[in-house]
């Protein structure tokens, strides 16, 4: 899915203030793990006066290492697919929940450049999953345009707007 319009900070901000009702309404709780944004979704939502109520934890697994040993992202999986895919995204779901009580986990892997693509995988490629506890996993390619800061920018605002999906689809 491609997108080229780059949020302001106040679009995101005003994206965790929603996220933050809808949460605070159904009793739930968000947990994060980010690559390529480097714990920016984390930042925005502990930005938020009384976050603590229903935010748990954000980890920020940048190296396929952290993602293997803090996540549980499999060797194998990140041989086979890389740590940008959609595999390695639903297992960064599926460690994040394991790894808290939350209900509702977002991860974030991605090549935010400006190095680091490929023909394949060119710079602006970033998988975002997200899942509810005791539900599948939704994990979707975005190809984002701009320098490191748009495309990382773009991906949390992507990431903030499925997670408000997720709660009211």
């Amino acid at each position: 899915m491609a997108l080229h319009s780059d949020p302001c900070e106040a679009d995101l901000l005003d994206l965790v203030r929603e996220l933050a009702e809808i949460l605070e309404s159904q009793g739930l709780r968000l947990v994060t793990a980010e690559s390529c944004t480097g714990g920016w979704i984390a930042k925005l939502v502990t930005d938020q006066p009384g976050s603590s109520a229903w935010f748990e934890a954000g980890l920020v697994t940048y190296s396929n290492e952290a993602k293997h040993r803090l996540l549980g992202v499999s060797l194998a999986t990140l041989e086979r697919f890389g740590a940008v895919s959609a595999e390695t995204a639903r297992e960064m779901l599926a460690g994040a929940l394991a790894h808290s009580t939350a209900d509702l986990a977002v991860a974030v892997t991605g090549i935010a450049g400006p190095g680091g693509g490929t023909p394949d995988k060119p710079v602006g490629t970033v998988w975002i999953g997200w899942q509810r506890r005791g539900a599948g996993a939704d994990a979707r390619c975005f190809h984002f345009a701009g320098n490191r800061t748009s495309v990382r920018r773009q991906t949390v605002a992507a990431a903030l707007s499925g997670l408000r999906h997720c709660l009211t689809a």
